[in-house]
């Protein structure tokens, strides 16, 4: 069944607590009710807004916000080494890894304390510690909006890459993710080799996959805000990946910058946007009611009566301050309506 709300505050439904109004905002359940809906209406304009954790809203939207409520989750099928399952697109990213580590399956447990739903999962290819979504996700089930057609597609078909998907290009603005399928080894396969995490696992006692959810949470509740409390929307900026002649300049420079290789591609470097924020001198900076998190420089926070237009200013700011040190350009990641 499908719900549908007019002039709507979305104050509520994005993680920066920005105040913006939506034209009409559409609650789903199932392919049907985006059928029937799509069938009627025929929207030029709309935007699927799961959990509003990755977006920034700086004008009224005029189109149509769909919203998915389904958030089922089915075991498709099990066997001594593995287990596949089907979870619907409004279920909390979170609490599916928690799921997972309680039964035993690896594969999640470096994406935990991520804020997101599971539909939203594969269009940034979400990603933490050495590990992405694209790890696990086997299938992306999807309603296209203009052939009105439940489609399928497997992993490979999906163009994954850094917080990058199908999704966000070919398929912008004509897919709906209605569920996810992934599978889960019931084998240990400890992924440790990214940042504070062996250090941390290791004070718990080693590698079991209670420890290594454990640490993870542990190291990101202490480096980024509650959006429940202090408005943000994690990460704003991506890493960026530069030609690997650029990071071995930086590193003659700054022989502790930190870079990692981009699997695949030699002739690039990623590069830490947060270091490089930091070191531009704009870790805790504030202006007005946004500001550069004290604790984390990759997040930008909302101190209270900020405007989506004051976010995308500072956000300026800051890439500038780092183009100007480092001639290196970041961008953002959120999406910004």
């Amino acid at each position: 069944m499908k719900r549908i709300y007019y002039d709507i505050n979305l104050a509520e439904r994005n993680s920066f607590g920005v105040e913006q109004l939506a034209n009409t905002l559409v609650e789903f359940d199932n392919v049907a009710d985006l059928r029937e809906f799509f069938e009627e209406q025929r929207p030029e304009e709309w935007y699927v807004l799961g959990a509003g954790n990755n977006t920034l809203f700086t004008r009224d939207y005029k189109g149509v916000i769909l919203t998915p409520v389904a958030d089922g989750m089915t075991i498709l099928s099990e066997d001594e080494e593995s287990v596949e399952l089907r979870v619907e697109a409004a279920h909390e990213w979170d609490a599916l890894v928690e799921w997972s580590v309680e039964r035993g399956l690896w594969g999640m447990e470096n994406l935990s304390a991520i804020p997101s739903s599971v539909g939203a999962a594969p269009v940034q290819n979400i990603g933490a510690y050495g590990a992405e979504a694209k790890d696990v996700i086997t299938v992306v089930e999807y309603f296209d909006t203009e052939t009105l057609e439940l489609c399928r597609l497997c992993n490979a078909e999906c163009g994954f890459a850094y917080r990058e998907s199908i999704f966000k290009h070919e398929l912008r603005g004509r897919a709906i993710i209605l569920a996810v399928e992934f599978k889960l080894h019931k084998m240990p396969r400890p992924n440790l080799g990214y940042g504070d995490v062996v250090g941390e696992v290791e004070k718990r006692g080693g590698a079991t996959l209670r420890n290594i959810r454990d640490a993870i949470c542990a190291i990101r509740q202490s480096k980024l805000p509650d959006p429940k409390v202090l408005g943000n929307a994690g990460s704003f900026f991506k890493n960026p990946v530069v030609e690997r002649d650029v990071a071995e300049r930086l590193l003659k420079l700054y022989p502790d910058m930190p870079h990692y290789a981009v699997p695949g591609d030699d002739s690039v470097v990623k590069l830490a946007a947060g270091w490089l924020i930091d070191r531009a001198g704009m870790k805790g900076r504030r202006s007005g009611a946004v500001g550069v998190h004290e604790r984390q420089a990759l997040v930008l926070v909302n101190h209270g009566g900020a405007t989506g237009a004051d976010v995308i200013a500072f956000a300026g700011e800051v890439c500038r301050a780092v183009a100007d040190k480092f001639g290196v350009e970041i961008v953002p990641e959120v999406n910004i309506l």
